[in-house]
């Protein structure tokens, strides 16, 4: 598969596996700005598409923000109402980032911590994704290796509650379009150059705090915590996905032996 058209199917397969719990500067500009931080990035044989300006009109951007809560340095607070998520850096200082929430991700609340974290992580549907939508998940089943094909994107942030895996998960998407909205499924979802930066500012272990409506509303006003609409997933060929895969594969052994 040619490269160009690789890159846009996997843009198209991602608005399906999104339901799953994108160098240099962008030429394109928005109100006469750049977004460096949006722009290609190169890891490995793997090529982060820039962020098309649209996608980042505010508050779709990462910003440092004054931040009011009485959280800790290095806690993530997710808000999946107002489509944000902070990292509290100090007093009265976060970076905010904005993200795109699944279903799974309106319905948790309350505190976890990091179990782990993960490069470039894989992805395989859940036996209960599969029983509810066979025709969607089944032909997933044996999984998604890490790579532009994973929902998960570039990299991911397991949460935990008393030792024990939530299946709540924090993590990039090929699909920034998804941005600032919400899914009919999955968790939490960053444009990859920004899951890029959380994950290395992040340690496993750190507190997280997802916050209720009641509480979106408080911080942010109600009509921020309704923020975004809602984003339906289209179907696509699991075969062009795998085919997809291979050619990925294919091209990271190339990598890896020039190497």
């Amino acid at each position: 598969m040619p490269i160009a058209a690789a890159r846009n199917f996997v843009l198209l397969a991602c608005s399906l596996l999104l339901a799953a719990c994108a160098g240099t500067m962008p030429s394109d500009t928005l109100g006469g700005a750049t977004y460096p931080e949006y722009g290609e990035m190169q890891e490995g044989h793997i090529t982060i598409d820039a962020i098309d300006p649209q996608y980042l009109r505010e508050p779709n951007r990462r910003t440092s923000v004054t931040y009011t809560g009485d959280e800790a340095p290095g806690t993530i607070v997710v808000d999946p109402y107002a489509k944000f998520l902070y990292f509290v850096q100090g007093p009265e200082s976060a970076i905010r980032y904005p993200v795109a929430v699944g279903r799974e991700g309106r319905g948790f609340s309350g505190r976890a911590t990091i179990g782990r974290k993960a490069e470039w992580p894989g992805w395989t549907p859940t036996a209960n994704m599969i029983r509810s939508d066979p025709e969607a998940y089944a032909p997933f089943a044996k999984g998604i290796p890490g790579g532009k094909a994973s929902p998960l994107g570039a990299r991911a942030l397991y949460l935990y509650r008393g030792g024990r895996d939530t299946y709540y998960r924090i993590h990039g998407t090929n699909d920034p379009a998804t941005i600032g909205n919400q899914g009919s499924a999955g968790c939490i979802r960053l444009f990859n150059q920004d899951i890029i930066d959380l994950h290395a500012r992040v340690d496993v272990g750190a507190p997280v705090v997802v916050r209720s409506y009641e509480e979106s509303v408080a911080a942010e006003g109600v009509e921020t915590a309704n923020r975004g609409g809602e984003m339906v997933p289209k179907p696509i060929d699991a075969d062009r996905v795998y085919a997809y895969v291979a050619e990925e594969q294919r091209r990271k052994a190339e990598y890896e032996a020039s190497q």
